[in-house]
Protein backbone atom coordinates (compact mmCIF):
# COMPACT_ATOMS: atom_id res chain seq x y z
CA UNK A 1 0.00 0.00 0.00
CA UNK A 2 1.29 3.47 -0.87
CA UNK A 3 1.75 5.73 2.14
CA UNK A 4 1.35 9.49 2.58
CA UNK A 5 2.66 11.74 -0.21
CA UNK A 6 6.32 12.70 -0.24
CA UNK A 7 7.66 16.20 0.35
CA UNK A 8 8.47 16.32 -3.38
CA UNK A 9 4.77 16.21 -4.25
CA UNK A 10 4.20 19.68 -2.80
CA UNK A 11 7.67 21.19 -3.24
CA UNK A 12 8.15 20.40 -6.96
CA UNK A 13 8.09 23.48 -9.18
CA UNK A 14 6.70 21.38 -12.04
CA UNK A 15 2.92 21.13 -11.65
CA UNK A 16 1.03 17.89 -12.15
CA UNK A 17 -0.24 17.53 -15.74
CA UNK A 18 -3.28 19.64 -16.50
CA UNK A 19 -6.39 17.45 -16.53
CA UNK A 20 -7.41 18.99 -19.86
CA UNK A 21 -4.30 17.44 -21.46
CA UNK A 22 -5.05 13.91 -20.25
CA UNK A 23 -6.77 11.33 -22.46
CA UNK A 24 -9.52 8.77 -21.85
CA UNK A 25 -8.35 5.17 -21.61
CA UNK A 26 -9.76 3.92 -24.87
CA UNK A 27 -8.77 3.41 -28.49
CA UNK A 28 -5.69 2.00 -30.17
CA UNK A 29 -1.99 2.85 -30.08
CA UNK A 30 1.31 1.55 -31.39
CA UNK A 31 2.33 0.92 -27.77
CA UNK A 32 0.69 1.09 -24.36
CA UNK A 33 2.90 1.80 -21.36
CA UNK A 34 1.68 0.89 -17.90
CA UNK A 35 3.22 3.08 -15.23
CA UNK A 36 3.73 6.83 -14.99
CA UNK A 37 7.21 6.87 -13.46
CA UNK A 38 10.63 7.46 -14.98
CA UNK A 39 10.67 4.33 -17.14
CA UNK A 40 7.17 4.73 -18.52
CA UNK A 41 7.44 8.44 -19.17
CA UNK A 42 10.91 8.22 -20.74
CA UNK A 43 9.67 5.39 -22.96
CA UNK A 44 6.66 7.50 -23.97
CA UNK A 45 8.75 10.60 -24.65
CA UNK A 46 11.36 8.90 -26.82
CA UNK A 47 8.79 6.71 -28.61
CA UNK A 48 6.57 9.71 -29.39
CA UNK A 49 9.61 11.61 -30.69
CA UNK A 50 10.28 8.61 -32.96
CA UNK A 51 6.78 9.00 -34.43
CA UNK A 52 4.90 6.26 -32.57
CA UNK A 53 1.47 6.68 -31.05
CA UNK A 54 1.88 5.81 -27.37
CA UNK A 55 -0.50 5.82 -24.41
CA UNK A 56 0.62 5.82 -20.76
CA UNK A 57 -1.74 4.36 -18.13
CA UNK A 58 -1.02 5.35 -14.53
CA UNK A 59 -3.06 3.87 -11.67
CA UNK A 60 -2.72 6.95 -9.45
CA UNK A 61 -0.94 10.16 -10.42
CA UNK A 62 2.34 10.86 -12.19
CA UNK A 63 5.26 9.80 -9.99
CA UNK A 64 3.02 8.26 -7.31
CA UNK A 65 5.25 5.21 -6.88
CA UNK A 66 9.01 5.01 -6.46
CA UNK A 67 9.76 7.87 -8.84
CA UNK A 68 8.14 10.55 -6.69
CA UNK A 69 9.47 8.99 -3.47
CA UNK A 70 13.10 8.86 -4.56
CA UNK A 71 16.03 10.36 -2.64
CA UNK A 72 16.83 12.36 -5.78
CA UNK A 73 20.41 11.21 -6.37
CA UNK A 74 21.29 10.94 -10.06
CA UNK A 75 24.11 8.42 -9.77
CA UNK A 76 26.39 6.91 -12.38
CA UNK A 77 26.73 3.12 -12.57
CA UNK A 78 25.02 0.61 -10.31
CA UNK A 79 25.43 -0.65 -6.75
CA UNK A 80 27.63 -3.39 -8.20
CA UNK A 81 31.34 -2.36 -8.33
CA UNK A 82 32.63 -1.89 -11.91
CA UNK A 83 34.92 -4.92 -11.94
CA UNK A 84 32.20 -7.20 -10.52
CA UNK A 85 29.72 -5.92 -13.10
CA UNK A 86 32.02 -6.78 -15.99
CA UNK A 87 32.63 -10.24 -14.55
CA UNK A 88 28.85 -10.77 -14.22
CA UNK A 89 27.94 -9.57 -17.74
CA UNK A 90 31.01 -10.82 -19.57
CA UNK A 91 33.65 -9.12 -21.72
CA UNK A 92 31.25 -8.19 -24.53
CA UNK A 93 28.19 -6.78 -22.72
CA UNK A 94 29.91 -5.66 -19.51
CA UNK A 95 32.15 -2.82 -20.77
CA UNK A 96 29.40 -1.39 -23.02
CA UNK A 97 26.87 -1.49 -20.15
CA UNK A 98 29.37 0.11 -17.78
CA UNK A 99 30.08 2.88 -20.27
CA UNK A 100 26.38 3.54 -20.85
CA UNK A 101 25.50 3.66 -17.17
CA UNK A 102 28.58 5.71 -16.38
CA UNK A 103 27.12 8.32 -18.73
CA UNK A 104 23.60 7.90 -17.31
CA UNK A 105 23.56 11.23 -15.42
CA UNK A 106 24.49 13.00 -18.66
CA UNK A 107 21.35 11.62 -20.33
CA UNK A 108 19.18 12.74 -17.39
CA UNK A 109 20.62 16.25 -17.19
CA UNK A 110 20.49 16.66 -20.97
CA UNK A 111 16.77 15.89 -20.85
CA UNK A 112 16.32 18.39 -18.03
CA UNK A 113 18.10 21.06 -20.07
CA UNK A 114 16.41 20.25 -23.38
CA UNK A 115 12.91 20.37 -21.91
CA UNK A 116 13.62 22.98 -19.25
CA UNK A 117 12.36 20.67 -16.50
CA UNK A 118 12.05 22.50 -13.20
CA UNK A 119 13.46 20.03 -10.70
CA UNK A 120 16.21 21.87 -8.78
CA UNK A 121 19.00 20.20 -10.81
CA UNK A 122 22.48 20.29 -9.28
CA UNK A 123 25.17 18.49 -11.26
CA UNK A 124 28.25 18.70 -9.12
CA UNK A 125 28.52 15.15 -7.86
CA UNK A 126 27.25 12.79 -5.19
CA UNK A 127 29.16 11.49 -2.18
CA UNK A 128 29.42 7.88 -1.05
CA UNK A 129 30.56 8.16 2.56
CA UNK A 130 32.54 5.58 4.54
CA UNK A 131 30.77 4.84 7.81
CA UNK A 132 33.72 2.78 9.09
CA UNK A 133 37.27 1.77 8.06
CA UNK A 134 35.93 -1.28 6.20
CA UNK A 135 33.65 1.02 4.24
CA UNK A 136 36.62 3.15 3.23
CA UNK A 137 38.45 0.03 2.01
CA UNK A 138 35.51 -0.76 -0.25
CA UNK A 139 35.46 2.79 -1.58
CA UNK A 140 39.18 2.64 -2.32
CA UNK A 141 38.53 -0.42 -4.50
CA UNK A 142 35.70 1.34 -6.34
CA UNK A 143 37.88 4.43 -6.79
CA UNK A 144 40.70 2.38 -8.33
CA UNK A 145 38.27 0.65 -10.72
CA UNK A 146 36.69 3.92 -11.89
CA UNK A 147 40.11 5.56 -12.19
CA UNK A 148 41.21 2.80 -14.60
CA UNK A 149 38.17 3.71 -16.69
CA UNK A 150 39.01 7.42 -16.65
CA UNK A 151 35.96 8.46 -14.62
CA UNK A 152 36.08 11.78 -12.70
CA UNK A 153 35.84 10.14 -9.28
CA UNK A 154 37.78 11.48 -6.29
CA UNK A 155 38.73 9.70 -3.06
CA UNK A 156 38.08 11.96 -0.05
CA UNK A 157 39.92 11.80 3.25
CA UNK A 158 38.22 12.46 6.59
CA UNK A 159 38.92 16.21 6.49
CA UNK A 160 37.66 16.60 2.91
CA UNK A 161 34.42 14.73 3.52
CA UNK A 162 33.85 16.66 6.72
CA UNK A 163 34.05 19.91 4.75
CA UNK A 164 31.78 18.68 1.94
CA UNK A 165 29.19 17.01 4.19
CA UNK A 166 29.16 19.25 7.25
CA UNK A 167 29.59 16.29 9.61
CA UNK A 168 32.68 14.76 11.16
CA UNK A 169 31.43 11.18 11.58
CA UNK A 170 32.72 9.75 8.28
CA UNK A 171 36.13 8.17 7.67
CA UNK A 172 36.36 9.27 4.05
CA UNK A 173 34.32 9.05 0.90
CA UNK A 174 34.02 8.91 -2.85
CA UNK A 175 32.96 12.00 -4.80
CA UNK A 176 31.58 11.18 -8.25
CA UNK A 177 31.63 14.34 -10.36
CA UNK A 178 29.48 12.76 -13.10
CA UNK A 179 26.48 12.62 -10.79
CA UNK A 180 24.11 15.11 -9.18
CA UNK A 181 20.71 15.47 -7.57
CA UNK A 182 17.22 16.67 -8.44
CA UNK A 183 13.73 17.06 -7.05
CA UNK A 184 12.53 13.60 -8.14
CA UNK A 185 8.84 14.47 -8.51
CA UNK A 186 9.75 17.55 -10.49
CA UNK A 187 11.68 15.37 -12.94
CA UNK A 188 8.79 12.89 -13.29
CA UNK A 189 6.26 15.64 -13.94
CA UNK A 190 8.64 17.33 -16.37
CA UNK A 191 9.01 14.08 -18.33
CA UNK A 192 5.20 13.86 -18.47
CA UNK A 193 4.97 17.41 -19.79
CA UNK A 194 7.62 16.67 -22.42
CA UNK A 195 5.93 13.42 -23.46
CA UNK A 196 2.57 15.17 -23.85
CA UNK A 197 4.27 17.85 -25.90
CA UNK A 198 5.76 15.19 -28.17
CA UNK A 199 2.29 13.73 -28.82
CA UNK A 200 2.02 10.95 -26.25
CA UNK A 201 -1.29 10.36 -24.50
CA UNK A 202 -1.48 9.91 -20.73
CA UNK A 203 -4.30 8.69 -18.49
CA UNK A 204 -3.96 8.93 -14.70
CA UNK A 205 -6.12 7.47 -11.93
CA UNK A 206 -6.72 4.39 -14.07
CA UNK A 207 -5.46 1.00 -12.89
CA UNK A 208 -5.20 -1.77 -15.49
CA UNK A 209 -7.77 -4.47 -14.68
CA UNK A 210 -6.80 -7.09 -17.26
CA UNK A 211 -4.16 -7.70 -19.90
CA UNK A 212 -4.98 -10.30 -22.55
CA UNK A 213 -3.71 -11.42 -25.92
CA UNK A 214 -5.77 -10.21 -28.85
CA UNK A 215 -5.52 -10.54 -32.60
CA UNK A 216 -2.24 -8.96 -33.54
CA UNK A 217 -1.46 -7.65 -30.09
CA UNK A 218 -2.82 -6.88 -26.66
CA UNK A 219 -6.08 -5.80 -25.09
CA UNK A 220 -5.68 -3.60 -22.02
CA UNK A 221 -8.82 -3.23 -19.92
CA UNK A 222 -9.42 -0.50 -17.35
CA UNK A 223 -12.46 0.58 -15.35
CA UNK A 224 -13.11 3.43 -17.80
CA UNK A 225 -12.22 1.94 -21.17
CA UNK A 226 -10.19 -0.48 -23.25
CA UNK A 227 -7.02 0.05 -25.25
CA UNK A 228 -5.42 -2.16 -27.87
CA UNK A 229 -1.81 -2.19 -29.00
CA UNK A 230 0.67 -4.59 -30.62
CA UNK A 231 3.23 -3.82 -27.92
CA UNK A 232 2.97 -3.19 -24.17
CA UNK A 233 5.62 -2.11 -21.66
CA UNK A 234 4.92 -2.83 -18.00
CA UNK A 235 6.97 0.02 -16.52
CA UNK A 236 5.89 -0.58 -12.94
CA UNK A 237 9.12 -1.96 -11.39
CA UNK A 238 8.33 -2.41 -7.66
CA UNK A 239 4.64 -1.47 -8.08
CA UNK A 240 3.44 -4.06 -10.60
CA UNK A 241 1.50 -6.25 -8.19
CA UNK A 242 -0.37 -9.13 -9.83
CA UNK A 243 -0.78 -7.46 -13.21
CA UNK A 244 1.00 -10.43 -14.80
CA UNK A 245 1.55 -13.92 -13.32
CA UNK A 246 4.80 -14.05 -11.39
CA UNK A 247 5.57 -10.34 -11.76
CA UNK A 248 5.44 -9.62 -8.03
CA UNK A 249 7.63 -12.68 -7.28
CA UNK A 250 10.46 -11.74 -9.64
CA UNK A 251 11.99 -9.26 -7.18
CA UNK A 252 12.31 -8.75 -3.43
CA UNK A 253 10.58 -5.60 -2.21
CA UNK A 254 12.20 -3.44 0.43
CA UNK A 255 11.22 0.03 1.62
CA UNK A 256 13.21 3.22 2.03
CA UNK A 257 11.87 6.03 4.20
CA UNK A 258 12.76 9.70 4.42
CA UNK A 259 12.07 12.39 7.01
CA UNK A 260 12.41 16.08 6.10
CA UNK A 261 13.00 19.01 8.43
CA UNK A 262 11.33 22.38 8.28
CA UNK A 263 13.19 24.90 6.06
CA UNK A 264 16.33 25.87 7.98
CA UNK A 265 17.63 28.62 5.72
CA UNK A 266 21.16 29.80 6.45
CA UNK A 267 21.32 27.65 9.58
CA UNK A 268 21.80 24.60 7.35
CA UNK A 269 24.30 26.26 4.99
CA UNK A 270 27.27 24.23 6.29
CA UNK A 271 25.45 20.95 5.58
CA UNK A 272 26.42 19.72 2.11
CA UNK A 273 27.49 23.30 1.27
CA UNK A 274 28.26 22.54 -2.40
CA UNK A 275 24.88 20.89 -2.98
CA UNK A 276 25.82 17.24 -3.27
CA UNK A 277 23.69 14.44 -1.87
CA UNK A 278 25.18 11.71 0.31
CA UNK A 279 24.63 8.10 1.24
CA UNK A 280 26.89 5.89 3.33
CA UNK A 281 28.40 2.41 3.27
CA UNK A 282 26.63 1.10 6.39
CA UNK A 283 24.74 -2.20 5.95
CA UNK A 284 21.57 -0.25 6.79
CA UNK A 285 22.49 2.90 4.95
CA UNK A 286 21.65 6.51 5.71
CA UNK A 287 21.10 9.18 3.06
CA UNK A 288 21.46 12.93 3.63
CA UNK A 289 20.31 15.63 1.22
CA UNK A 290 19.39 19.30 1.47
CA UNK A 291 16.84 20.95 -0.81
CA UNK A 292 16.63 24.46 -2.24
CA UNK A 293 14.65 25.67 0.80
CA UNK A 294 17.32 24.46 3.24
CA UNK A 295 15.38 21.43 4.45
CA UNK A 296 17.60 18.57 5.61
CA UNK A 297 16.22 15.23 4.47
CA UNK A 298 17.42 12.05 6.21
CA UNK A 299 16.64 8.60 4.87
CA UNK A 300 17.24 4.94 5.61
CA UNK A 301 15.95 1.48 4.80
CA UNK A 302 12.52 0.51 6.09
CA UNK A 303 9.01 1.90 6.31
CA UNK A 304 7.97 5.27 7.69
CA UNK A 305 6.56 4.37 11.11
CA UNK A 306 4.41 6.99 12.78
CA UNK A 307 4.32 10.65 11.83
CA UNK A 308 7.22 13.07 11.23
CA UNK A 309 6.50 14.56 14.67
CA UNK A 310 6.06 11.36 16.70
CA UNK A 311 6.76 7.66 16.42
CA UNK A 312 9.64 5.33 15.64
CA UNK A 313 10.87 7.11 12.49
CA UNK A 314 10.65 10.55 14.12
CA UNK A 315 12.77 9.37 17.05
CA UNK A 316 15.28 7.85 14.60
CA UNK A 317 15.47 11.13 12.65
CA UNK A 318 16.05 13.25 15.76
CA UNK A 319 18.79 10.94 17.06
CA UNK A 320 20.41 10.65 13.65
CA UNK A 321 20.40 14.40 13.11
CA UNK A 322 21.97 14.93 16.53
CA UNK A 323 24.74 12.44 15.78
CA UNK A 324 25.45 13.91 12.36
CA UNK A 325 25.33 17.57 13.39
CA UNK A 326 25.95 17.76 17.15
CA UNK A 327 26.49 21.53 17.13
CA UNK A 328 22.98 22.27 15.84
CA UNK A 329 19.63 22.25 17.61
CA UNK A 330 17.53 19.34 16.38
CA UNK A 331 14.94 20.86 14.05
CA UNK A 332 11.24 20.16 13.75
CA UNK A 333 10.53 17.45 11.17
CA UNK A 334 7.49 18.13 9.01
CA UNK A 335 7.35 15.44 6.30
CA UNK A 336 7.86 11.69 6.26
CA UNK A 337 7.22 9.04 3.63
CA UNK A 338 8.54 5.81 2.18
CA UNK A 339 8.81 4.18 -1.21
CA UNK A 340 9.33 0.67 -2.49
CA UNK A 341 12.53 -0.67 -4.09
CA UNK A 342 12.71 -3.76 -6.33
CA UNK A 343 15.83 -5.77 -5.45
CA UNK A 344 17.34 -8.65 -7.42
CA UNK A 345 19.70 -11.32 -6.00
CA UNK A 346 22.72 -10.04 -7.97
CA UNK A 347 21.75 -6.34 -7.69
CA UNK A 348 21.49 -6.15 -11.48
CA UNK A 349 18.40 -4.85 -13.31
CA UNK A 350 16.42 -6.99 -15.75
CA UNK A 351 14.86 -6.48 -19.16
CA UNK A 352 12.22 -9.21 -19.33
CA UNK A 353 10.05 -10.38 -22.21
CA UNK A 354 6.87 -11.80 -20.71
CA UNK A 355 5.29 -12.73 -24.06
CA UNK A 356 5.45 -11.59 -27.67
CA UNK A 357 5.30 -7.80 -27.64
CA UNK A 358 5.08 -7.63 -23.83
CA UNK A 359 8.05 -6.18 -21.94
CA UNK A 360 8.90 -5.56 -18.29
CA UNK A 361 12.03 -3.64 -17.26
CA UNK A 362 12.54 -4.18 -13.52
CA UNK A 363 14.87 -4.65 -10.58
CA UNK A 364 16.46 -1.21 -10.31
CA UNK A 365 17.94 -1.87 -6.85
CA UNK A 366 17.57 1.73 -5.73
CA UNK A 367 19.02 3.35 -8.87
CA UNK A 368 15.72 4.37 -10.42
CA UNK A 369 16.46 7.78 -11.92
CA UNK A 370 19.26 6.82 -14.30
CA UNK A 371 18.15 3.21 -14.84
CA UNK A 372 14.55 4.16 -15.56
CA UNK A 373 15.57 6.91 -17.97
CA UNK A 374 18.11 4.78 -19.84
CA UNK A 375 15.83 1.75 -20.02
CA UNK A 376 12.97 3.98 -21.20
CA UNK A 377 15.10 5.33 -24.03
CA UNK A 378 16.24 1.82 -24.97
CA UNK A 379 12.70 0.39 -24.86
CA UNK A 380 11.44 3.23 -27.08
CA UNK A 381 14.08 2.38 -29.67
CA UNK A 382 12.98 -1.28 -29.75
CA UNK A 383 9.32 -0.28 -29.98
CA UNK A 384 10.29 1.84 -32.99
CA UNK A 385 12.00 -1.12 -34.69
CA UNK A 386 15.56 -1.27 -33.38
CA UNK A 387 16.95 -4.81 -32.88
CA UNK A 388 16.84 -6.32 -29.39
CA UNK A 389 20.61 -6.67 -29.56
CA UNK A 390 20.82 -2.90 -29.10
CA UNK A 391 19.27 -3.09 -25.62
CA UNK A 392 21.68 -2.44 -22.71
CA UNK A 393 21.17 -5.98 -21.36
CA UNK A 394 20.24 -9.31 -22.93
CA UNK A 395 16.49 -9.93 -22.80
CA UNK A 396 15.55 -12.58 -20.24
CA UNK A 397 12.34 -14.41 -19.31
CA UNK A 398 10.62 -13.65 -16.03
CA UNK A 399 12.29 -15.66 -13.25
CA UNK A 400 10.45 -16.20 -9.99
CA UNK A 401 12.48 -16.01 -6.78
CA UNK A 402 12.08 -18.84 -4.22
CA UNK A 403 10.40 -16.85 -1.43
CA UNK A 404 10.46 -13.10 -2.10
CA UNK A 405 7.53 -12.43 0.22
CA UNK A 406 9.32 -14.03 3.18
CA UNK A 407 12.49 -12.13 2.35
CA UNK A 408 10.57 -8.86 2.20
CA UNK A 409 8.97 -9.52 5.58
CA UNK A 410 12.36 -10.42 7.08
CA UNK A 411 13.86 -7.16 5.82
CA UNK A 412 10.86 -5.22 7.12
CA UNK A 413 11.37 -6.65 10.60
CA UNK A 414 15.13 -6.09 10.51
CA UNK A 415 14.84 -2.49 9.34
CA UNK A 416 12.11 -1.75 11.89
CA UNK A 417 14.33 -3.14 14.62
CA UNK A 418 17.19 -0.96 13.41
CA UNK A 419 14.97 2.15 13.58
CA UNK A 420 13.89 1.29 17.11
CA UNK A 421 17.45 0.69 18.33
CA UNK A 422 18.90 3.77 16.63
CA UNK A 423 16.12 5.93 18.01
CA UNK A 424 16.73 5.03 21.64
Amino acid sequence: MIDRPSLWTRSADEPAPNAALLSPAEGAADAVIVGGGYTGLATALFAAEAGLSVHVLEAREIGAGGSGRNVGLVNAGLWVPPDDLVRTLGPKVGPAFLDLFGRGPEVVFDLIERHQIRCEPRRNGTIHAAHAPRGLRDLRGRHAAWQRLGAPVELLDAAEISRLSGTGIYHGGLLDRRAGKINPMGFARGLARAALGAGARITTGTPVKALTRDRGGWRIETATGTLSAPQVVLATNAYGGDLWPGLAKAVTHIHFFQVASEPLGEASGHILPEGQGLWDTAPVMTSVTRDAAGRVILGSMGRMIGTPEAGVSARWARRRFGRLFPGMPVPRFTDGWHGRIAMTPDHMPRLCRLDAGLWAPMGYNGRGITTGTLFGRAMAAVLAGAPEQDLPLPVTPLERLPAPGLQSRFFDLAFTGNQVLRGL
